[in-house]
């Protein structure tokens, strides 16, 4: 999240405010020789620049506005810890680290963890299925999640009755001619060259180019609903074809065991802070990074073409001025865009351009459970509900957590962690959206949406007697009231986005940009694309500098060799103003 300047070694402070003037006369200072980085922000994306950084000998200090880990962060629920327990664990939204990720897992096998041979990466597990809850009485589709040497969940007699009934009800109400169009835009995606994905497609929005608007009511809520929010989170009737086809068929191919980190969905065995983050913070102070926490960005000062230092607040909120040999910014884009003066955007157009990157709602919930849900095994989404919810039961896939024994008072035995996708759409419970409810009245909303999509077949999976709390993102506030505020909100990718992200390395010599908003091979708001970014930014500082340092290795999605011909003959078709071969319009 938003961080503050790091400064190098003997970090330059001094009161700003007032004082900017002098502050731009400031020069960057040294350390013994060692090239000093001011890493901006404390997420993903600046703890991997960090950490890239602090490997090739540069003084590192992180400054972070609120805690390590951003939204990729997990939380304490306040007040909840008994009898010498741990404080139940919440977080912004539950974690979800597919297989098609190559760069993040790289840097969490370079994180120590005692007993991991190759380091955090081995606290990743995979669930073995996943299902679709639909509501109305409708038997809710499970599928098991293939991948070449992964065990998929065994199924009772009964759950493969009912697996089988989901999938023959839905197949029968979804028309055969709907099933083959869609097959056939997903040929011609996977076919089309990079030209025609990077100027029609992100042009054109996935719910047009699948003609949803045409199709069933099934056809809409999984195949462009559905698919949108459980791997693009975002929306059908907005995100680009290029943004959503890409992350599909990356999916497509790590399902088939093809250029793939592993199976297409993990999660972290323990909270994502234990498993992963503060094992990372550690390791970082080992390699002498130096952490501020509780320092705000407030503006990038720019000089004599170059930044100078930054404005920031300390903890007790003084106004001050840190300097360095280098900046990263690691925020996100809306947090990042309001430190940008305007000499600072004069100097590099790209800056102003995220101005147009867009941000929406989608913040997560949990529910502590005083009784395991028989839920699937894996994630669920619950493609009928209003708020397009997305949920998991997480206990069962902590082996080495002892839920009661560990948080809370002893009675919460799992937590359901849910994310909300949709806060402008009106609910079932109340009539309002979820802006304008309470936070209580989102929680009862939420849960009634829950108990809707997985209750309505007569087996009782969530009850209300086992529901012990629940905790929403602080991050959000004033529901309920004219103006409500969400201070991690998620980048979206309506039809254009693409040719807004600015570039990692800036016109500016000294200043760099990293943040799942920065344009890498994965064009989506995630934790692998704040690492991609970070990557490249060091990269683009090593270039510029001239370092004879390694370069960070940036991997990009997977892409078949197979199908190279292919793209190359629709190249041609494209620069002639023909349409993909297999385009039947």
């Amino acid at each position: 999240m938003a961080g503050t300047a790091a400064a190098g070694g003997t970090a330059a402070l001094g009161t700003a405010g007032a004082g900017t003037a002098r502050a731009r006369e400031r020069r960057p200072p040294q350390r013994a020789g060692r090239p000093s980085a001011a890493v901006l922000g404390g997420g993903v994306a600046g703890l991997t620049a960090a950490h890239e950084l602090a490997e090739r000998g540069f003084h590192v200090t992180v400054y972070e506005r609120r805690a390590l880990g951003g939204k990729a962060r997990s939380m304490d629920v306040p007040g909840s810890a008994k009898g010498g327990r741990r404080p139940l664990p919440a977080e912004h939204g539950f974690r979800f680290i597919p297989g098609i990720y190559h760069n993040l897992p790289d840097t969490m096998r370079r994180i120590p963890f005692p007993g991991n041979a190759r380091g955090v990466w081995d606290n990743l597990v995979a669930p073995g299925e996943m299902m679709f809850a639909r509501t109305g009485g409708r038997e809710d589709i499970r599928l098991p999640i293939p991948y070449p040497g992964h065990r998929p969940e065994e199924l009772t007699p009964e759950e493969l009755r009912r697996a089988l009934t989901a999938a023959l009800d839905t197949a029968f109400r979804l028309p055969f001619h709907e099933t083959a169009y869609f097959v056939n835009r997903a040929l011609v995606f996977l076919t089309s060259c990079d030209e025609r994905r990077n100027g029609p497609w992100e042009r054109t929005p996935w719910w047009d180019f699948t003609r949803a608007a045409e199709m069933s009511y099934d056809y809409q809520r999984i195949l462009a609903v559905g698919i949108t929010r459980n791997i693009v989170a975002t929306k059908a009737e907005e995100a680009s074809t290029r943004t959503v086809g890409a992350l599909g068929e990356a999916f497509v191919f790590n399902a088939l065991g093809r250029g793939a980190d592993g199976p297409p969905d993990r999660l972290l065995n323990a909270p994502t802070n234990e498993a992963w983050l503060d094992p990372w913070a550690a390791h970082l102070r080992s390699l002498g990074v130096e952490f501020r926490i509780g320092w705000t960005v407030r503006e990038v000062l720019y000089g004599d073409g170059r930044v100078t230092g930054v404005a920031v607040d300390d903890p007790g909120g003084v106004r001050r001025t840190v300097t360095a040999d280098h900046y990263v910014s690691a925020m996100p884009v809306e947090h990042a865009r309001r430190t940008w003066g305007a000499a600072l955007r004069a100097a590099d157009p790209q800056l102003g351009r995220c101005d147009l990157l867009q941000t929406d709602w989608m913040t997560g919930i949990q529910f502590y459970l005083t009784e395991p849900p028989p839920t699937v095994r894996g994630h669920f989404n619950c493609i009928d509900s209003p708020w397009s919810l997305t949920a998991i039961a997480q206990a069962r896939h902590w082996p080495g957590r002892a839920f009661a024994a560990d948080y809370g008072d002893g009675t919460v035995v799992d937590c359901l962690s849910v994310d909300i996708s949709e806060w402008d759409r009106p609910g079932i419970l109340y009539g309002r959206t979820a802006k304008q409810c309470t936070r209580t009245e989102v929680a009862r909303e939420v849960w009634a949406q829950l108990k809707a999509s997985v209750n309505d077949t007569g087996k009782a999976v969530l009850k209300d007697s086992a529901l012990h709390s629940w905790h929403l993102d602080p991050g959000v506030d004033g529901l309920g009231t004219p103006n409500p505020v969400n201070e991690d909100e998620l980048l979206i990718h309506p039809v254009g986005t693409f040719h807004n992200r600015p570039s990692a390395g800036t016109r500016i010599p000294n200043f760099y940009l990293s943040g799942d908003f920065v344009a890498v091979d994965i064009d989506l708001a995630t934790m692998e694309g704040a690492n991609a970014s970070a990557r490249q930014a060091v990269n683009a500082l090593l270039e510029r500098t001239e370092s004879p340092a390694e370069r960070c290795t940036v991997t990009p999605l997977y892409r078949p060799r197979e199908l190279e011909a292919v793209k190359r003959h629709d190249r041609l078709r494209y620069r002639l103003g023909l349409r993909n071969i297999f385009d039947l319009g």
